[in-house]
């Protein structure tokens, strides 16, 4: 069987010109003249195996890359033109062979946008059907949407996944990063995958925190980010290659419906995976019980941010070596919740988290401060509530920051062992502050903070009456 020629000479174009070189500089390095590789470029010779070995060897280019980096794209394409929509505009194939190679960027840009075409086209083909199904209904329960599926799926989980636990320690050992985490992953980014990391300007790049492009082997992250959160978007980017199967493995696992979701879904074990990588768990837990769980303190050992800091300890459910059970909520001004974590799952049945008397809702009055706090719930139940605000990325002059806060809590019974227990007056252990699951399901009277009316007890029995709250019941 005569084996296929490959040409590829946009590719070997792009690869060039993506490193500033002139065909007379490639062509030295590659060990032909700048002749011949004129001709590879303008697809009229075709590559040997001995060109790409090199093209590996100096330029660590992926064979199967220089292969089949127009199968995938041209796959994709045939399915995005068999669209009965666009059916009818291609006379044939090979319009589409000479659009993946001569623009792969475009390529993919086109079919992104057939993806979220499609996508959601079946969102609303789904609410068609509630609509059909209730006509006459004033409200509509509109189908769930992929990121809530993954909200709901992560915050009923344990926020632990061991083997993203196990690869991130062994990535770590490869690494070997010493004291400096982001030159490791720059070191290993560049030498095993040529790709170089730069940091751009807002001008450049306005609208993202990290950009990775693949075409030219380069991954862009943006000048509005701490030193934290860019060495955080590094190590995604890192975790993303190193452990691609272990996070497929895993997204496997969460049953997700939809492939939005698991993109989605894809996103969050990366980050999960990156704080391993930065707080690694064995080194991480011991220092956080030798420092008694002092957030502050463990960033700034582990030179990550406050919220990372923080999201770790929600991690910590190893089963032969486990730390506190700690809980996360983060909201913004709104009151919006933004995401919910937990050692063993966020509490929403014991805990809740919506009530209005929580200082996490008082946190941005005062805002870095951390505010311990002891809570009762309506069964008697009591925790440890620590909140605090953190700051988005850096904002321009006209810009409004991005300022969330997050709550961290935990059994108030675990307070000892912590540097919040002790700030936490005899008092209030002994009468913690009432709080409720939410509004709706509270039964407090008197309480000035409350929002809604519960849906268990009827309101305004008594005309004679009138009590604090905006609704009175009795």
């Amino acid at each position: 069987m005569i084996a296929q020629k490959i040409f590829a000479g946009a590719r070997i174009r792009r690869i060039r010109v993506s490193k500033g070189l002139t065909q007379t500089a490639m062509a030295e390095a590659l060990g032909i003249s700048p002749s011949y590789l004129n001709l590879i470029e303008r697809n009229q010779r075709p590559l040997t195996v001995q060109l790409i070995l090199k093209l590996a060897s100096v330029y660590k280019v992926d064979p199967e890359e220089l292969h089949g980096e127009g199968a995938a794209s041209l796959s994709q394409l045939r399915e995005v033109f068999a669209d009965p929509l666009l059916s009818g505009e291609l006379p044939g194939e090979h319009e589409l062979v000479e659009f993946a190679e001569a623009a792969p960027n475009a390529a993919t840009a086109l079919v992104k946008l057939y993806r979220a075409y499609r996508e959601q086209a079946e969102r609303l083909s789904d609410l068609s059907e509630v609509i059909a199904a209730n006509p006459g209904a004033s409200t509509i329960a509109v189908p769930r949407l992929p990121a809530n599926e993954v909200r709901d799926v992560l915050e009923a989980r344990p926020n632990h996944f061991a083997s993203l636990e196990e690869e991130a320690e062994a990535f770590g050992r490869i690494l070997s990063p010493q004291d400096d985490l982001s030159a490791a992953l720059r070191h290993w980014l560049q030498q095993e995958h040529g790709i170089a990391v730069r940091v751009l300007p807002v001008s450049v790049m306005p609208n993202w925190r990290r950009r990775y492009d693949r075409h030219s082997h380069r991954l862009f992250l943006s000048e509005r980010l701490s030193p934290a959160d860019q060495l955080r978007e590094l190590a995604i980017e890192a975790c993303l290659i190193r452990m691609r199967a272990a996070i497929a493995a895993e997204i496997d696992a969460l049953r997700l419906s939809s492939d939005e979701a698991r993109r989605l879904a894809r996103f969050e074990l990366a980050r999960y995976a990156a704080h391993a990588l930065m707080m690694p768990y064995a080194a991480f837990l011991n220092a956080a019980e030798r420092q008694r769980y002092d957030i502050d303190v463990l960033a700034a050992r582990f030179r990550v941010s406050f919220e990372q800091a923080a999201t770790r300890l929600t991690t910590l459910a190893r089963e032969e070596r486990a730390g506190i059970p700690f809980f996360m909520m983060e909201i913004d001004h709104a009151g919006n919740r933004l995401r919910r974590a937990g050692a063993e799952g966020f509490p929403h049945a014991r805990f809740g988290g919506a009530c209005p008397r929580l200082a996490v809702y008082a946190a941005f009055a005062e805002p870095g401060r951390i505010i311990p706090e002891a809570v009762q719930m309506p069964d008697g139940e009591m925790f440890l509530t620590l909140s605090r605000t953190v700051d988005g990325p850096y904002a321009g002059f006209e810009v409004r920051p991005r300022r969330t806060a997050i709550l961290l809590g935990c059994e108030l019974s675990y307070a000892g062992q912590t540097v919040y227990g002790g700030a936490l007056s005899q008092a209030s252990l002994e009468a913690p502050l009432p709080v409720g699951r939410a509004c709706r399901l509270c039964e407090r009277q008197g309480c000035l903070s409350r929002a809604e009316p519960p849906v268990t007890r009827p309101l305004g029995l008594d005309e004679m009456v009138t009590g604090f709250s905006a609704f009175d019941f009795q």
